[in-house]
């Protein structure tokens, strides 16, 4: 397989950061080939079968089933035989999974309690209220890191009762770009309005940060998860974890949970197809 003349022909068929999972998880197994001996091309479903062998020693459950699930959608759409799907792979995951066990660690909840104590160490600099915009939207709009990263000024609308908006133009769930409309609070829009006096009205809310001024490049999902981190060490929270982006998610959900929003809603909002996914999530963290 040409993997650099196929990852050419998905150019725009894929998302970005799909793309370069994909490429990341075929360098892995090419690496692995290599050093077996055996062809990226024409493994046998044995031979596959032990690459799942190998790799369930050394990663996550998750991350080998990452593997499984990327390397099927290329070879699938290259015209290769799916041997990912053949008994022996299926029966190496299993005994992945019997060995090792399905679960993954989940994200620590950014509940509203954890939320407010983040704020209370923002400060009222440009880089403080970088902070608190990251921290409002973040929460509020339950979105992924990269999701975040993306929106801009551009982006916020009036509804018809016209309360404050974002639009979400593409998604993980979302690829095809059909977009939604994410309700945000007066005290966010209100925040938004003060940071756009700050920075500009238009390009990417959240962005690079030099030392006096915002850069015009979109902040990175890396910087998410490094802001969370340092926010939660000036807090003083002890959570039994990192915060990290998919934090907004989990915590937000539990705090919809807890104040009695359906299911239905909560998937809606976090942008959910699965209610199992969901319930993986708040059963991890259930407080009762």
């Amino acid at each position: 397989m040409d993997i650099d003349a196929l990852f050419e022909r998905f150019t725009g068929a894929f998302a970005a950061n799909t793309l370069r999972a994909y490429r990341a998880d075929y360098v892995a197994f090419e690496r692995w080939c290599v050093a077996q001996g055996v062809s990226p091309e024409h493994l046998s479903a044995v031979e596959f079968a032990r690459f799942v062998d190998d790799m369930s020693a050394v990663k996550t459950p998750a991350t080998v089933r990452r593997y499984v699930d990327s390397l099927s959608s290329l070879r699938r759409l290259s015209g290769h035989s799916p041997v990912t799907q053949s008994p022996e792979v299926v029966l190496a995951i299993k005994r992945m999974h019997r060995c090792k066990g399905r679960g993954q660690a989940q994200a620590i909840p950014l509940t509203h309690d954890v939320l407010s104590a983040l704020l209370a160490v923002c400060g009222n600099d440009l880089s403080g209220m970088r902070d608190q915009v990251l921290l409002h939207l973040g929460y509020e709009t339950m979105r992924r890191r990269a999701e975040l990263c993306q929106f801009r000024f551009e982006d916020r609308e009036l509804r018809a009762d016209g309360r404050g908006a974002l639009r979400l133009r593409f998604s993980k769930a979302d690829q095809m770009g059909r977009g939604k409309l994410i309700p945000l609070s007066p005290e966010t829009n209100a925040l938004l309005n003060s940071w756009a006096e700050k920075t500009t009205s238009s390009g990417y809310i959240l962005r690079t940060q030099q030392t006096y001024s915002t850069g015009h490049r979109p902040m990175s999902p890396a910087t998410v998860n490094h802001r969370l981190r340092d926010l939660q060490v000036r807090a003083g929270l002890v959570l039994g974890g990192w915060l990290s982006g998919h934090s907004f998610r989990v915590g937000a959900a539990l705090d919809m949970l807890e104040a009695g929003v359906s299911m239905e809603k909560i998937m809606l909002r976090g942008g959910w197809q699965s209610e199992s996914t969901v319930m993986r999530y708040l059963r991890a963290w259930d407080y009762d």
